[in-house]
C-alpha cells in the first residue's frame, strides 16, 4: 500500500501544503505574504490572519497537483515548532481537524529537523545521491546555527552553535543598517554579487571549540558604517556592491572555518548545508569549492527546499511514519526549543 503524506508547514510568514508518496515528492505549494515588506520585518498577528485565509486553498492545491485525494491520505504531518505560535496554532488546528476527519494519525515535526532532512527531497523519476550515516549537517536559518552529527533520519548530535545571534539575524541586520528593504538576507547576495568581497575587511571572533559568535561582527559593521557615513553621507549607496560583498564573504568564513573544524575532527567527510541561509548563492558555491579542495562530498537542497516549505515537513513526517512515531492530539505548539 502506498505511503502518502500531507505536510503543513506554518511556521512564520509563508503558508504550504506538500505530498509526500512513498517517499517522493508529488507537490509543493507556497503562499508567500507580501504584507510584512512595508514593516521592515514580519509581523505575528498579520501571519497568522494570512495563514487563516491561505491554509485551505493551499492545501487543495497540493492535493490536486498530486493526483491525491484526501480520502488516500495515510497521514498529515504539520510544523509543531519552533515558530511564531499564532501562525503554528493555524498549522497544528489545520492538521488535526483533517486528519480527526479521515480518522488518521497527526505526525509533529521539528522545523529544523525538516530542515536538515531537505536533502533527502526528490521527486518522482528523480535518482540523486544521499549522504550516508553519519554526515555534518550546517544548519543555518534566521534564528539557529549549528553544526550537528546526522546519525539516522530521526536522531542528531548537536557539535556546535552560536552563542548568540544566528548567521541569517547577521545578513538581515546588516541588510537594515544599510538601509535595504526586507526582507535584506537575500539583497546582500544579489548586490554581492556584483562586488568585490576583498575591499573591506571585518574582524572574526575568536569562540572557542565548534560554536559561533555574530553579535560582535554586527556591533562592528555597524561602527564601520557610522564612521564611514560621517565622512561620506553617500558612502553606502555608492559602495553596495562591495560592502554586501565583503560581509557576505565574512560571514561564510566564519561559518567554513568551523565546519573545516568540525570534519577534522569527526573525521566526517560527507557535508551537508541546511536552513534558509543555504538558499545564499555564497554559501553554496563556497561549500562545493571547499568540498572539491578538501575531498568532501557535498549535499545542497534545491533552491526551492532551501527556504521555509512543506516538502520538508512532508518527508520528515514519512521516515516518523514508518517507525509509528505519531503525535497526540493533546500536543501543543512550540514557539521556541526548550534548553535541556
Amino acid at each position: 500500500m502506498d505511503i502518502i503524506i500531507l505536510g503543513i508547514e506554518s511556521s512564520c510568514d509563508d503558508t504550504s501544503a506538500a505530498v509526500i508518496k512513498n517517499g517522493k515528492v508529488y507537490s509543493n505549494r507556497v503562499a508567500n505574504q507580501d504584507v510584512h515588506k512595508e514593516y521592515g520585518g514580519v509581523v505575528p498577528e498579520l501571519a497568522s490572519r494570512a495563514h487563516q485565509q491561505n491554509i485551505v486553498p493551499v492545501v487543495d492545491s497540493a492535493l490536486k497537483t498530486a493526483g491525491v485525494t484526501k480520502e488516500e491520505l495515510s497521514a498529515i504531518a504539520f510544523t509543531r515548532g519552533p515558530g511564531l505560535m499564532g501562525a503554528l496554532l493555524v498549522g497544528t488546528s489545520f492538521a488535526k481537524g483533517l486528519a480527526l476527519s479521515r480518522n488518521i494519525p497527526i505526525i509533529d515535526v521539528n522545523h529544523l529537523h525538516a530542515h536538515i532532512l531537505s536533502v533527502f527531497l526528490q521527486e518522482e523519476g528523480e535518482s540523486k545521491a544521499m549522504p550516508p550515516f553519519p554526515y555534518l549537517t550546517l544548519l543555518v536559518s534566521g534564528g539557529h546555527t549549528q553544526i550537528l552529527i546526522i546519525k539516522d533520519h530521526l536522531h542528531s548530535e548537536i557539535i556546535g552553535q552560536t552563542m548568540d545571534d544566528a548567521a541569517g539575524e547577521a545578513f538581515d541586520k546588516c541588510a537594515k543598517v544599510m538601509g535595504l528593504p526586507y526582507p535584506g538576507g537575500p539583497l546582500i547576495d544579489k548586490y554581492a554579487k556584483e562586488g568585490n568581497p576583498e575591499t573591506f575587511q571585518f574582524s572574526k571572533p575568536n569562540i572557542p571549540h565548534l560554536d559561533y559568535s555574530f553579535s560582535g561582527l554586527k556591533t562592528s559593521f555597524l561602527y564601520f558604517l557610522r564612521d564611514r557615513i560621517k565622512a561620506d553621507p553617500d558612502f553606502v549607496e555608492n559602495n553596495k556592491p562591495d560592502i554586501c560583498a565583503s560581509i557576505q564573504k565574512s560571514i561564510i568564513d566564519i561559518l567554513m572555518d568551523k565546519l573545516v573544524q568540525a570534519s577534522q575532527q569527526t573525521g566526517i567527510h560527507h557535508i551537508a548545508i541546511a536552513g534558509g541561509v543555504s538558499a545564499n548563492s555564497g554559501l553554496r558555491n563556497r561549500l562545493v569549492t571547499e568540498g572539491q579542495a578538501r575531498g568532501w562530498q557535498t549535499y545542497i537542497p534545491e533552491f526551492k527546499y532551501s527556504t521555509d516549505n512543506a516538502a520538508m515537513i512532508a518527508i520528515t513526517g514519512y521516515y516518523k511514519y514508518l517507525r509509528n512515531d505519531f503525535a497526540q492530539y493533546s500536543d501543543t505548539p512550540f514557539a521556541r526549543i526548550k534548553a535541556e
